[in-house]
């Protein structure tokens, strides 16, 4: 009886033996066990709980656990220690050689701390390890852009298309042309975009912004409109149609386009001018400067605030807070000639008569269109008693309105033509047919000589605020000596409106 119970329990020890599932499984590495726990809670944006599997892995590991390493290298950019993630990155490349998603990270770290040469040879080196990688090519397109090598730049962005076609990839591409001043070849590119992506709000209200600032803006109108129609809420679109009826007077249907976009972004820079901007329209000179001071509170390198800061003390005859803010726009925007006769204007006004003349004297070198310049500068000369260097201006002014009026069908502002005729027969100058045409309704409002030069020649839309722009008239009076017997207006352009940006 005991010989059949222990042969039983042999039987069944053997049998227990030979059955597979009965096998204690096999452990995973240890270099990724707590690989699934730390993804989990990443997934979850639970960054804390993460951190501490994440430590516990690398103390377990001694370091060795690439994914570990990544994901706190990720974690660390998303805190905006860029640094750090950096070091990591860098970490994950040395245990994973060969790996391109490693070097991508590592350069994206450079990038961000604006190491963008040392960033493109990174990207370069994952380009050799993964030639057909979209990613790789239109980043390390947006480094050449960073580098000014924008011939290198367009050939990473297109051989990035040829690879998979983005919006963003058109987008840069587009911008590159707008850097270099061929907005042709932007807008070329935004349709192409257009055709492979139809409701993009943003390329609508870039095309738009092209559109506007070339002056065509029947077709600005209609893409800022269907911008609003697939995003009614478009601060851009919204910035630049107010833009576009501030342009033409409507001041209080821009204020309320306005309201909108306060609510959207209240620290928007471009915003506080442009509101500045119609209060100076309305002749609210107090309100006007509180708004421009707020938007160069929140842009102070701004020029054209500046400007207009400068314009609206100006206007209110308080020349020496004109003259610094005029100042402040010459050291940013240095070859600008306009901004010197605004200079020169209050400079006259604060009785320094030669360093008025040095200024427009510059102004005169810098701007080889505009009459104005040469008009004011002449008044100045007269009042001097320069009468044979007045006339040389007055010569000079004579000669670009004829070529102005030769290339363009341009009115010129009757405040100016009235100025130049009295002017000219104060130095007893032959009236020539340049000033003979005489304005058939002196009320009505006409675009000034400023407005047509500036929307050809002071275009600045691809800048890392590209902006258009938006002019009116404006003066300032001075008397002349008794012989012309009247007053007369020392003239300069108008405000600069924004009329939307295009943020790299």
């Amino acid at each position: 009886m005991a010989e059949e119970r222990l042969s039983t329990r042999t039987l069944l020890s053997s049998a227990k033996s030979q059955k597979p599932w009965l096998k204690k499984a096999a452990e995973f590495p240890i270099l990724e066990k707590q690989n699934w726990l730390i993804h989990m809670h990443y997934i979850r944006k639970d960054y804390e709980s993460c951190k501490a599997v994440i430590n516990e892995q690398l103390q377990e590991t001694e370091g060795l656990c690439e994914y570990a390493i990544y994901v706190q290298a990720l974690i660390f950019r998303l805190e905006g220690n860029i640094q750090e993630s950096l070091e990591l990155f860098q970490r994950c490349a040395i245990l994973r050689p060969q790996c391109a998603d490693n070097l991508k990270q590592v350069a994206r770290s450079l990038f961000l701390l604006g190491k963008h040469k040392a960033a493109s040879e990174v990207y370069n080196k994952a380009a050799k390890l993964d030639q057909k990688d979209w990613e790789v090519c239109h980043n390390l397109g947006i480094c050449y852009i960073y580098m000014k090598q924008f011939n290198k730049a367009q050939d990473q962005l297109h051989q990035a298309l040829q690879l998979n076609r983005h919006v963003l990839t058109y987008i840069m591409l587009g911008k590159i042309h707008v850097l270099a001043g061929d907005l042709d070849k932007a807008i070329k590119v935004y349709k192409t975009a257009l055709e492979f992506s139809p409701e993009n709000t943003e390329l609508l209200t870039t095309l738009g912004l092209l559109y506007l600032q070339l002056g065509i803006h029947k077709k600005a109108f209609e893409h800022l409109g269907n911008a609003l129609t697939y995003d009614p809420t478009n601060y851009k679109a919204i910035l630049a149609a107010g833009s576009m009826m501030q342009t033409h007077g409507d001041f209080d249907v821009a204020l309320t386009k306005y309201r909108v976009v306060a609510c959207a972004v209240p620290e928007s820079p471009p915003l506080w001018n442009n509101i500045g901007m119609c209060f100076f329209g309305k002749k609210k000179y107090v309100a006007a400067i509180s708004c421009l001071k707020r938007a160069n509170y929140l842009a102070p390198f701004n020029w054209k605030i500046l400007y207009n800061l400068g314009l609206v003390h100006l206007t209110m005859q308080q020349y020496a807070s004109a003259f610094h803010f005029l100042s402040a726009a010459i050291t940013f925007q240095p070859k600008m000639g306009e901004l010197y006769m605004l200079l020169a204007v209050a400079l006259t006004n604060l009785e320094d008569a030669e360093n008025a003349k040095r200024a427009y004297a510059e102004a005169v070198r810098l701007d080889k269109c505009s009459p104005l310049v040469n008009l004011n500068y002449a008044i100045l000369l007269y009042m001097q008693g320069e009468r044979g260097a007045a006339l040389a201006q007055c010569q000079e002014m004579e000669e670009k309105v004829r070529l102005l009026r030769d290339n363009s069908s341009l009115e010129f502002d009757s405040e100016m033509v009235e100025m130049a005729q009295k002017l000219g027969a104060a130095l007893q100058v032959r009236e020539t047919l340049v000033w003979t045409k005489q304005v058939e309704d002196p009320k009505s409002k006409h675009q000034t000589l400023s407005t047509s030069k500036a929307a050809s020649f002071q275009q600045s839309l691809g800048s890392n605020q590209a902006l258009g722009q938006a002019m009116s008239s404006a003066a300032t009076h001075r008397k002349l000596p008794s012989e012309l017997r009247t007053q007369a207006t020392i003239s300069f352009p108008g405000p600069r409106a924004h009329y939307g940006s295009m943020s790299h």
